[in-house]
């Protein structure tokens, strides 16, 4: 009988010499230990590190900036000043407010006092209804100026108040848009004075992923990522958010997924790209098989003279040899990646089950021994040839 080993690690290999119409033939089987192991799916992306919290600190009123307090990186906490701007405009105009408020008020007051001594004049039927009512819309008309002059000294002092930039939260500076001395005009939009992150030790990843995988994720499943800054670091995220607004470029649909990053010795900084594995399937310490073995079926010219096939029902069956008899073992199968697949129930662990049968022609050679015994590969060092 002649033998063929396969030298693949965890691969036994049985070989069988038979003989069919004057022609000598090699079976060679190929085996399998189902085993514990782990059963996992992932997608790739590519996303943008950024903090969570990010604010855009700007003003609301036109000026030139005075006084800056801080610069990049800096920690700063809520209701610190950062920055000021000149107010010598923004104190004149609240002048000007108060003392026009100051004569409304004189007016009003003096309207008020009219209009008591022409309701006395009135009842007693001493001037007309016209003088009367002409009173009463001067005093009306003096309160509603007093009120508008009010809000007008609201308004100033509030637009006065705007001149002295604070932080809204606690954080660090990330971006410092203008300098000492620089215009800023609070027109139709409001210009950006300082990006500020509110904590670089809590960061996160928006990936954009494919529209063809997108199925797929959902929160709470584990990511891992890189960044080329540390090329030999993995680091660890979780979904936290499938947004279902479609981005669309080149014709190439993609969603944003947003990707918890804990950040505590902060390597990772705000605009790194990151290459993103999110594991979409994850089943650890189960029983598996290659998908292999569970596509395996023999044939009767797979099997020696005098043995034979005993097959079974079933979608998903293990085949292994007892003695002459090749035996189908119904099992029931868990989830797959396309090279491991969970098993469920119908097999122990540690069984030797056939992935693969060989019949070869004698003098012919599998793979492997021919891969061994070829020419052209290079011998051992002093072998002669």
């Amino acid at each position: 009988m002649k033998r063929i080993i396969n030298l693949a690690s965890a691969i036994v290999c049985s070989a069988l010499m038979i003989s069919c119409g004057g022609k000598d033939y090699t079976i060679t089987y190929s085996t399998e230990q189902v085993k514990r192991g782990d059963v996992s799916t992932s997608i790739t992306a590519t996303g943008t590190i950024e903090p969570v919290t990010k604010v855009e600190v700007g003003t609301q009123v036109s000026g030139i900036i005075s006084r800056i307090y801080v610069d990049y990186n800096d920690e700063v906490k809520k209701g610190q000043v950062i920055a000021e701007l000149d107010k010598s405009t923004l104190r004149a105009r609240l002048a000007s407010a108060e003392a026009q408020l100051t004569s409304a008020q004189s007016d009003f007051r003096y309207q008020e006092k009219n209009l008591e001594r022409m309701k006395e004049l009135h009842d007693k039927q001493f001037i007309s209804d016209d003088e009367y009512e002409s009173a009463t819309l001067a005093y009306d008309q003096a309160k509603a100026a007093c009120q508008a002059q009010q809000l007008s000294v609201d308004e100033a002092k509030t637009n006065l108040g705007y001149a002295t930039i604070t932080s809204p939260i606690d954080g660090v500076i990330l971006s410092r848009e203008v300098e000492q001395g620089q215009t800023v005009a609070a027109s139709m939009t409001t210009p950006t004075l300082f990006i500020i992150a509110q904590d670089l030790t809590d960061m996160r990843v928006i990936a954009d992923v494919d529209e063809a995988d997108i199925g797929g994720v959902k929160e709470g499943q584990r990511v891992t990522f890189t960044v080329d800054a540390y090329p030999n670091d993995t680091f660890e995220g979780t979904v936290t958010q499938v947004r279902q607004e479609a981005t669309t470029e080149s014709n190439v649909v993609t969603y944003e997924v947003v990707i918890a990053a804990p950040n505590p010795d902060l390597k990772l900084k705000p605009g790194l790209t990151a290459s993103v594995n999110i594991y979409t399937l994850e089943r650890n310490d189960v029983l598996t098989v290659s998908a292999k073995a569970l596509r395996f079926a023999p044939k009767e010219t797979m099997v020696e003279p005098g043995d034979s096939i005993q097959d079974c029902a079933g979608q998903a069956k293990l085949w292994v040899k007892e003695g002459h008899t090749l035996k189908a073992i119904p099992v029931e199968v868990g989830c797959s990646n396309g090279v491991l697949t969970e098993i469920i129930s119908g097999i122990n662990e540690g069984a030797t089950c056939i992935n693969e049968a060989k019949v070869l022609q004698e003098g012919q050679q599998d793979d492997a021994q021919q891969s061994t015994n070829n020419p052209f590969m290079p011998g051992p060092p002093n072998k002669k040839k």
